[in-house]
């Protein structure tokens, strides 16, 4: 059974100074800037983003394209409902018209009805006045 001991602080300093000499060493053994091994991952590391841009580019070119497509698309469809709502309005129109002219030609048959029979009813009361403006013979008239 293993009892848990507490470090002390020298214990807790000699840890933090051999970490702090262990990253010294670390970047005392970085190589120079004109490393062959430094040289090479700058190398990469450059083709990387260049790749990227063009990737990115590529990318920025087809989503225009596919707006441009997309708004020409959307303007064909609206002159095509343009046109559809142009000929539904000129039909109404005609149907309108239509409709009237019927209407007018109703209203005229119905006038002209209207004064046939107006005219037969006159004639029917212009033959009794005359026919009792008449004294029958034998008859005196007051």
């Amino acid at each position: 059974m293993a009892i848990y001991r507490e470090k002390d602080i020298f214990e807790r300093r000699n840890a933090a100074n051999e970490a702090k000499k262990a990253l010294l060493e670390r970047f005392k053994a970085k190589p120079a800037a004109d490393d062959p091994a430094v040289l090479a991952r700058q190398a990469e590391r450059k083709a990387i983003l260049e790749a990227r841009e063009i990737r990115e580019a590529e990318k920025a070119r087809l989503k225009q394209e596919k707006q441009a497509r997309e708004a020409a698309e959307k303007a064909e469809r609206e002159a095509i409902a343009e046109a559809a709502r142009l000929a539904a309005a000129a039909a109404a129109a005609e149907e309108a018209r239509r409709r009237e002219a019927e209407e007018a030609e109703r209203i005229a048959v119905d006038l002209a009805d209207e004064a046939a029979r107006k005219a037969k009813r006159d004639a029917r009361y212009a033959a009794r006045k005359s026919r009792v403006g008449r004294t029958p013979p034998g008859f005196s008239a007051r």
